[in-house]
């Protein structure tokens, strides 16, 4: 598991001021790719092996302007050619959760435009930050 911290700033919240729904969905990117990072991918674009087939979110709790947040990532499910990424989206000072999302990551080759096998490397990888949903 993998965890980052997130410092909701002002222009990331509603006329409520609620963390705004789009929002998530940023701190959900940025745990990917410090997730990537942690398992030894650049982000350089030439060298980028994978695509986000799916990702969604789903709004616990309420989160607010100036909250420290924590966001969790783990992977749930490694398949054939792609993987499950899991994230819990936590106030760091309550520990309450605020947010649950996912998102499946696919193994890509963008030159032939086509699904690949994932690598045994990156299997091991991922295992390595495998828990259960």
């Amino acid at each position: 598991m993998q965890n980052i911290q997130i410092q909701v700033r002002f222009g990331e919240t509603d006329a409520l001021g609620h963390i705004n729904n789009t929002s998530y969905f940023v701190y959900l990117e940025e745990a990917r790719i410090r997730f990537f990072e942690s398992l030894g991918y650049s982000m350089k674009l030439d060298e980028w092996k994978f695509i986000l087939a799916s990702t969604k979110c789903d709004f616990v709790s309420q989160g607010y302007f100036d909250q420290l947040l924590t966001v969790k990532t783990y992977v749930s499910r490694i398949g054939s050619k792609s993987f499950h990424l899991e994230h819990d989206i936590v106030c760091s000072q309550t520990n309450e959760l605020i947010a649950k999302g996912n998102a499946i990551i696919v193994y890509y080759d963008f030159k032939n435009q086509k699904s690949e096998v994932l690598p045994e490397l990156l299997k091991e990888a991922l295992k390595n930050n495998f828990l259960l949903a």
